[in-house]
């Protein structure tokens, strides 16, 4: 089954608390941490890819890349557990080349990582309490040494490798600055601190020896191999708003996220805390970064300075101040230079400085205006745009423009233009703002603020308010699809307003909790809500009143949404489903898999659903909804999503329509070509012509040229002849009349030569005019022709780009491709020669060091031996002597530190004693007081106890006289007991009779059957001499035999004899037990009956007055329980229990009754209650022996109680 495919196109923010997180993968790429993302973003063409985190991964918390550029590292939290991802940056898109999971140490989380120079070696520092630096080669995941950084759960901030050396690495934290290097597999500290030990915040390198390291006192020192060099102190200057100091950013003021105060990674907000109080005015140095000429330093809230290196000195001197300007559209623009400064980066050409803040910011500088202006601060400029420097809470999309406007705990409201990927209006207020809507014409928006709900108008460059409604802290506001209407919720009341009067048409009550999301329809004609109440409602706007209902208590619905046929209404919430709400009902519900759904938004063809979670991801799925788990996630942010809006189709139909208008414009193109192919013809043959009549126009004109020039060459001829002929003097004639002849010829020659010039002139304007004629024909056509090739050429040149950029991102694509696997063959053959040089070099290094070592150590084997001999005995001395300073310094600071316990012991010892001794005399005070108020009481209680005493003594004579008649029932009892003694005896005789009797007819029925056996024994003997009838000797044989074997004659005479006798004894004895035996039958039924009536009585009897001893017997229980808190209330009596008081029975002789004369109750009761019931049980018994003797039956209709029914008249305690 095909599933819905989603993609990341522009992110809006930062995450500034993940460490080192900025710096430049070239010249015009930033790679900065967003979201759950990494983002790549050209700075000059605007555009942004994507390097996605971890799944499940709860927040970037380091990044670091290689020297190279080729390498990424970032460090994560993935489910509780530490990870550490390397990506492969050349590669498009950027693949996973590592992934570190499983570690063979404890950690946490790692907080700060370092690539080495050659960019084979990853460094990374665990979070306290184990703060283990971590040496990997980690293209072999191999850990190369493990450095216990700190034992007293210091936090460490920054580690480093030495750019020049693989070996040597950097270590800074709170009073903790170590340098350590790599040898025999382990890493070993170089240096050691002296000094007092201070919070180094930040370091950096400045050569191959030495580094920079800041402090959060402002202070920079230089240390070179380890050893103190150069140290300064950053003066806090008057920065441009006018106050005197630089105040220290709250979370009040940035509201950023950072790690809770209980997490074992620093965080800024630790780091200010724990040095605010006693370092208020100190600038605080959090970033430092190197560059050829020195270094840049963070200096303090919205602050920077740029030291250079001194020419004759290695020393370092402060060169210019960077400032982070006022932000105009702040509502308090000097808290926009409050914010300081926690990563900076150089551009590799450190043409540029980018800047990342407190408050979320990006600011760039170039460099060159830093040296332009001397004497004054240069300010940052936003890299990109003002960002969010809070949680946003509110998020809404524009129908008909390409808009998208937020809101956030910072105070601002924000426009953003998705289509350019720009800010298109912000603006801060003095409240925070939870909820924002935009109009669909995307001219009006309103917003819920904390004190009331805005209607503002969106203008060119503010967001201006004009309607104002007193909705306080509103968390949720729509517009409807048509923009007439918008809804806003006060708590569990959601009140309809129109923007055409802009008053309130309707309020909607339901809803017993919070409502946490409401959505129009299509149509506009019912609004959806769902709240904390675990209720859905549809409402009907033009009744005001619910349609449908659906409601689950179990469930806290976070938000709802309504399909495009407003039939289906999906709800999400806290029992992690997705449910299906119809016609009241819940359809169906799609389980979320162990996370809840936060927020949930549907296309607007339907066909496509997208889900936000509480882990910070979008779940694209198609509808209908499937029953598996088939759905792409997508790990957006490392939070809860909270809002989530369509703003596009889906990708299919946008697909299609590309397909469709790419083959529209093919056909097109088709038609267009062949007109364009006969237009081109015409214009060509129409040039062709053209051409060919220029050419004769020109050839014509050329010939005109050519007779124009002869013709003014003969008349320049003739004029020059005439000149000289009027020229020569006369020698003939007058004078004067040479000089009229002269005259009168040169008046001719002007003549001639006017009209000479007339008629040059004339030719003059002809020739000027057709030759305008032919340069206007000649600008038509150049005109005609250039406009024909312009619009060809455009038309070509658009077809020709096209397919320039299809085929350069063709050739492109192969040149990545190609370029990709020249990188990889160049990669492994680079490291497969490397290694084989490093080995060589290595082994080649290790036999002539091993040489020189020899040939050497053997010259020099004596002097050493007597250096090293001084040497160590002085090394002894000083030891020792170390040693002895250290143990009294030791030995002083132990004294120091017990006297100063003592000290405080003793202080507390006396503030205690103070308190108990002021506790002890309120306590006297107390106790007289209550003393005074008991003696009160207990003259009042005495007076009660005597009332209770008078009460008592009638009681106590009931009780007496019952016992009486409990006494007479018991001699009652034993009389009948004897009485049943007797009948036992008499029923024992009777029953030895019967058992002799019985014995006696056994014998009989013995003698009967053995009897029966002679005489079949003789009838079958018989029945064989009857064979021999026919034979009478044998016959007579045969009856001989039998004679003599069953008769003789002595026994014949004596066995009748007997018999005789035996049957009169019988039959007399058998009548007289006949007779006493019904006799007794009678006697037993009768005395049975008496005895069973006489026991039901007697125990009826017995029932009623155990009744009324034990009423009695409860309220004397009840009346000493009074007299026992009473008397212990008084402290008067002992404190016994009234159950354990013993009565002495009173006397005949004493007349006064008094409750301490009687027996014990419980035990008399116990006693008569148990003897009770021995006779009982022993009158049923003697009853069941009877019935068992033959013709004694129970009594019909009388039934006993039994022992379970007796059980229950006893009284309580027994």
């Amino acid at each position: 089954m095909s599933t819905v495919v989603a993609q990341s196109l522009h992110v809006f923010g930062l995450r500034s608390h993940v460490a080192n997180n900025i710096f430049f993968f070239d010249e015009q790429i930033i790679i900065f941490p967003s979201g759950n993302h990494c983002v790549k973003y050209n700075v000059d063409q605007k555009w942004q890819k994507f390097i996605p985190g971890s799944d499940k991964s709860q927040g970037m918390l380091a990044l670091s890349i290689s020297p190279n550029r080729r390498y990424l590292a970032i460090s994560e939290t993935v489910q509780e557990k530490p990870i550490i991802t390397i990506y492969e940056l050349s590669s498009i898109p950027c693949r996973k080349r590592k992934v570190f999971s499983n570690f063979e140490f404890p950690a946490q989380k790692f907080i700060s990582m370092a690539f080495s120079p050659d960019s084979k070696y990853l460094l990374a520092q665990t979070s306290p309490p184990e703060s283990n630096l971590v040496y990997w080669l980690w293209e072999k995941q191999k850990v190369m040494a493990i450095f216990r950084t700190d034992v007293q759960n210091n936090p460490v901030y920054q580690v480093s490798f030495n750019p020049q050396d693989n070996t040597q690495v950097c270590v800074t934290g709170n009073g903790m600055f170590k340098l350590l290097r790599f040898a025999e597999g382990a890493l070993k500290q170089t240096n050691f601190q002296r000094g007092e030990p201070q919070n180094y915040l930040a370091h950096a390198w400045v050569s191959e020896d030495k580094i920079i390291v800041g402090t959060d006192t402002g202070k920079l020192f230089l240390f070179e191999s380890g050893d103190h060099r150069w140290e300064t102190s950053i003066m806090v200057r008057e920065p441009s708003s006018g106050s005197k100091n630089l105040d220290i950013i709250q979370e009040s003021e940035s509201l950023i996220e950072f790690p809770p105060v209980s997490s074992p990674a620093p965080s800024y907000e630790q780091v200010i805390m724990a040095s605010s109080h006693s370092r208020m005015a100190m600038p605080q140095v959090f970033a430092i970064a190197a560059y050829s000429k020195g270094f840049a330093c963070s200096a303090g809230p919205g602050r920077v300075l740029l030291f250079e290196k001194m020419e004759d000195k290695d020393f370092y001197r402060e060169s210019r101040e960077i400032r982070i300007p006022m932000d105009p559209q702040s509502n308090d623009p000097s808290q926009s230079d409050k914010q300081d400064v926690l990563c900076m980066c150089f551009s590799p050409s450190e043409e540029t400085l980018i800047a990342s803040t407190s408050k979320n910011q990006l600011y760039s500088i170039t460099m060159s205006l830093t040296e332009i202006s001397k004497g004054e601060p240069a300010h940052f400029e936003y890299l990109m745009y003002p960002l969010h420097s809070a949680s946003i809470t509110g998020l809404a999309t524009c129908i008909r423009k390409p808009l998208i406007a937020t809101c956030s705990l910072d105070r601002s409201i924000r426009i953003w233009n998705y289509e350019t990927n720009t800010l298109e209006l912000f603006k801060e207020y003095q409240e925070e703002a939870y909820t924002v809507s935009l109009h669909p014409s995307g001219h009006f928006i309103v917003v819920g603020f904390a004190d009331k709900l805005r209607l503002m108008n969106l203008l060119i460059d503010d967001i201006r308010s004009f309607k104002e409604y007193s909705v306080r802290g509103c968390r949720e506001c729509s517009f409807s699809n048509g923009g007439h209407l918008f809804a806003a919720v006060n708590g569990n009341v959601i009140h309809i307003f129109t923007t055409t009067s802009l008053e309130n048409i309707s309020n909607l009550k339901g809803h017993t909790g919070k409502i946490r999301s409401i959505v129009w329809n299509v149509d506009d004609s019912k609004l959806i809500s769902g709240g904390t109440d675990g209720a859905v409602y549809e409402w009907n706007l033009s009744t005001g009143k619910r349609e449908t209902e659906c409601v689950l208590k179990s469930c806290s619905y976070n938000c709802v949404t309504i399909s495009p046929d407003s039939k289906i209404i999906f709800a999400v919430g806290s029992d992690q489903t997705l449910k299906e709400i119809a016609d009241s009902s819940v359809l169906r519900e799609m389980s979320a898999f162990d996370v809840v759904y936060t927020a949930v938004a549907i296309s607007h063809s339907g066909r496509m659903m997208f889900v936000g979670t509480s882990v910070g991801t979008i779940r694209a799925m198609k509808y209908p909804l499937p029953l598996q788990k088939e759905f792409n996630e997508y790990q957006a942010h490392a939070g809860p999503i909270t809002k989530a809006q369509i703003m596009l189709e889906l990708k299919t139909r946008v697909e299609e329509l590309k397909m469709e208008n790419e083959y529209q414009l093919r056909l097109k193109d088709m038609n267009y070509s062949e007109k364009i192919k006969e237009l081109t013809d015409k214009f060509i043959q129409e040039m062709e012509s053209l051409k060919t009549k220029n050419q004769v126009l020109r050839t014509e004109k050329e010939k005109q040229d050519v007779l124009h020039r002869e013709r003014i060459e003969d008349l320049l001829d003739k004029q020059n002849r005439e000149l000289q002929d009027l020229g020569e003097p006369t020698s003939r004639g007058h004078v004067g009349r040479g000089w009229l002849v002269r005259v009168r010829r040169e008046c001719c020659n002007n003549q001639k030569l006017l009209l000479e010039y007339e008629k040059y002139q004339e030719l003059q304007l002809k020739s000027q005019r057709m030759q305008e004629e032919y340069e206007k024909q000649l600008r038509d056509n150049d005109e005609t022709k250039s406009q024909a090739l312009e619009e060809l050429t455009e038309f070509y040149e658009a077809k020709l780009q096209e397919k320039t950029t299809l085929l350069e991102e063709a050739q492109e694509d192969v040149r990545q491709q190609l370029r990709e696997f020249e990188e990889t063959k160049k990669q492994i053959e680079e490291d497969e020669d490397r290694e084989i040089q490093d080995i060589k070099t290595k082994y080649e290094k290790k036999l002539r060091d091993e040489k020189e070592s020899n040939l050497r150590l053997k010259g020099e084997t004596g002097i050493m031996r007597k250096k090293f001999s001084s040497l160590q005995k002085e090394i002894e001395e000083r030891t020792n002597d170390i040693e002895s300073l250290k143990g009294e310094q030791v030995k002083l600071q132990g004294v120091i530190k017990s006297l100063e316990k003592d000290i405080q012991g003793l202080k507390r010892e006396i503030q205690e004693r103070d308190e108990t001794i002021q506790d002890k005399e309120k306590r006297i005070y107390d106790l007289k007081k209550k003393n005074q108020e008991l003696e009160k009481f207990k003259f009042v209680l005495d007076y009660k106890i005597k009332e209770l005493k008078k009460q008592i003594e009638p009681r106590e004579n009931e009780i007496k006289v019952m016992k009486e008649q409990i006494q007479e029932m018991e001699a009652e009892l034993e009389r009948f007991h004897k009485q049943n003694t007797q009948l036992e005896l008499n029923i024992t005789e009777l029953w030895q009779k019967l058992r002799a009797t019985d014995q006696e007819m056994r014998r009989e029925r013995q003698k009967e059957r053995d009897l029966e056996a002679l005489v079949k024994r003789f009838k079958t003997d018989l029945h064989n001499c009857v064979a021999y009838i026919q034979e009478p000797r044998l016959l007579k044989e045969k009856v001989r035999g039998l004679f003599e074997k069953y008769v003789q004659r002595a026994d014949m005479v004596e066995i009748a004899g007997l018999n005789t006798d035996l049957q009169q004894e019988y039959a007399r004895q058998r009548e007289h037990l006949e007779r006493n035996l019904a006799t007794l039958k009678k006697k037993v039924v009768k005395e049975g009956e008496l005895h069973r009536t006489d026991y039901v009585r007697i125990m009826q009897e017995n029932v009623s007055l155990i009744k009324e001893i034990n009423e009695l017997r409860r309220e004397l229980k009840f009346t000493r329980s009074q007299v026992y808190d009473l008397e212990a209330a008084l402290k008067l009596t002992k404190k016994l229990r009234p159950q354990d008081i013993s009565e002495i029975a009173p006397s005949k002789d004493m007349p006064s009754v008094t409750p301490t004369t009687r027996l014990n109750e419980q035990e008399e009761t116990g006693r008569i209650i148990e003897m009770q019931r021995l006779e009982i049980q022993r009158l049923r018994d003697q009853i069941q022996e009877q019935e068992q003797v033959p013709g004694l039956h129970n009594v019909p209709g009388v039934r006993l109680p039994s022992l379970e029914s007796e059980g229950s008249y006893e009284i309580p305690g027994t």
